[in-house]
């Protein structure tokens, strides 16, 4: 089948069941609106059709799971099904379950058509759902059903389920309001992603899972571990074991065996990791380890440009996290490079002499041979933008350029045939805390790009989490619930973006997710705080903060 297009193995049961409970439903455009007569469609990123009626199913406490196609039985479907339970239903449902109470939604059924795991940037995450009474006149298969191409888009179905499914306190009961549903989804962009940055300060492993769970929620895929920089180096690197001298301290490092199982652990939720070194600035901390690679003690960044053992520590690095990282894009970094002191150290002085070169042609060389090594383990190279701002001419054709620095970046990059990924820090960096969820939500990958085929070339965006002023002590609410609006503009389909009230129907929803993640034990600020990450000033419900 063509790739990133729905192929439901179920749809015309699907469909026939939806024209025969016609009379009961509401309908959606192709486009989802965001409300259904007046009310705010609380599903977050907005899918990409929706249907509803006007029932109220209950869901059983015992709701099983019912495999079926050659991906349904994986055991990523498995556990994530475990997971969601665990999720919508109270740890005593079942004790406190009825014993011959009726339930309409007894069943789960989850088809998948694949059973190949493989997780790579624009793997298909698309799915169906149709949710009705067992038995009903709306049903004319039971109870609720996920349909995807992949184990991925079975993940995101199943997102979608459960935040469907709401507690009754009344009833104590979860029930399904608005049914019958059918929904079919799919992403706008397939690379949505969120920096984490664990140079500035360290995030213990259990934290930094805890982002991923909530990246989950929001239906983001592709975690930027900002890893190392000047500050310190945490990783461990066996080819050269004395790089992570550079951590703060014994106890703030990741061994190989942590990234392993971070990665893993990504992976089950349909996360991408995408780790970085950012070269040849931002380095410092790798010489706490290996003095050689700064050009003097005091010229200990950029690194050495001039030395073959600069590029053996970086290749060396490459070659043990390859076999760590299995994601096809690897970041450079390659920002924020000053070069003066490379002027001023007579050694590289002397080396740029005998080869004509400026400083800026000798950040060029070493952008460029990084990026050699890189291609060579079969990644494909990410740089910030100063990369093309500088030298767009010589960049490798496969390069992504990752925008940073403000609008309109990406419009040159694709008119010159690189992919773009977009950060405008004006909107996307969350430690900006003066940025309000309303502008976050207004950031557009595509703005100024009018070309379908040059639309083509931005693969996405993704909000950054720079770690300056952000530990364990408050990540989660820096992140949260802001990053949710990148989250949507990244996933939902423009039209439907567009067609919603920001200051009605989108802060209802945003207040409503937030109070989700809450529920679920995320650590969300406030929606409409001015400083983001602050505290509520006074009393109140999460839905109105």
């Amino acid at each position: 089948m063509p790739p990133n297009r729905p192929a439901y193995l179920l749809s015309a049961l699907l469909l026939a069941a939806a024209a025969a409970a016609v009379g009961a439903r509401r309908h959606a455009s192709p486009a989802a609106n965001a409300t259904f007569a007046g009310e705010p469609v609380y599903l977050w990123p907005l899918p990409k059709s929706v249907s509803s009626g006007s029932r109220t199913l209950t869901v059983d406490p015992d709701l099983a799971l019912d495999p079926q196609g050659l991906g349904g039985r994986s055991p990523a479907v498995a556990e994530a099904f475990q997971r969601y339970r665990g999720l919508v239903f109270a740890p005593w449902a079942h004790a406190a379950r009825a014993g011959r109470a009726r339930y309409d939604v007894t069943r789960l059924t989850v088809v998948v058509a694949s059973a190949n795991d493989t997780l790579a940037l624009g793997v298909d995450e698309s799915y169906a759902i149709y949710v009705a009474a067992a038995g009903g006149v709306d049903s004319i298969v039971g109870g609720a059903i996920i349909e995807a191409n992949t184990i991925y888009g079975a993940i995101r179905g199943l997102e979608t389920f459960s935040q469907l499914c709401v507690f009754n306190y009344d009833t104590k009961n979860v029930e399904v309001h608005n049914a019958p549903w059918h929904i079919q989804d799919e992403p706008r962009f397939a690379f949505r992603g969120l920096l984490l940055d664990t140079s500035r300060h360290y995030l213990p492993v259990d934290v930094i899972k805890q982002v991923i769970d909530s990246m989950s929620f929001a239906k983001l895929n592709v975690l930027h571990w900002h890893i190392i920089d000047e500050q310190s180096f945490p990783l461990e690197v066996p080819t050269y074991p004395n790089l992570w001298k550079g951590s703060y301290s014994k106890w703030e490092r990741y061994t190989v065996e942590d990234a392993h199982d971070i990665v893993n652990y990504a992976k089950k939720r349909g996360i991408n990791v995408m780790a970085e070194i950012d070269v040849p600035g931002h380095a410092e901390s790798w010489g706490n380890g290996y003095p050689k690679l700064w050009p003097s003690p005091i010229c200990t960044e950029p690194l050495d440009v001039s030395s073959d053992f600069t590029f053996e520590v970086i290749f060396g690095i490459l070659s043990d996290m390859r076999k760590i990282f299995p994601f096809g894009l690897f970041h450079l970094g390659g920002d924020e490079v000053y070069t003066g002191c490379w002027n001023t150290t007579p050694h590289v002085r002397q080396w740029m002499d005998e080869r004509k070169m400026t400083t800026k042609d000798a950040y060029k060389y070493f952008v460029l041979k990084a990026q050699e090594l890189a291609i060579k383990l079969n990644w494909t190279p990410v740089n910030w933008e100063e990369t093309f701002n500088s030298f767009e001419e010589n960049l490798n054709p496969l390069t992504v350029v990752h925008n940073w620095l403000g609008p309109g970046v990406c419009p040159k990059v694709v008119a010159k045939g690189f992919r773009c990924i977009m950060s405008n820090q004006g909107v996307w960096y969350l430690d900006h805390l003066d940025v309000p969820w309303e502008d976050v939500y207004s950031g557009e990958p595509l703005a100024g790009i009018s070309d379908r085929e040059q639309q083509k070339l931005v693969l996405g965006g993704e909000v950054c989490m720079w770690g300056e002023t952000a530990d364990t002590s408050d990540v989660l609410q820096t992140i949260w619930p802001r990053a949710a609006a990148a989250a949507e503009r990244l996933w939902s389909q423009l039209e439907a973006i567009s067609a919603q009230d920001v200051e009605t129907t989108v802060l209802s929803r945003l207040h409503r997710f937030r109070c989700l993640l809450n529920h679920r034990g995320v650590a969300a600020a406030p929606v409409t705080n001015y400083y983001a990450r602050r505290p509520p000033v006074g009393p109140g419900s999460c839905f109105v903060q």
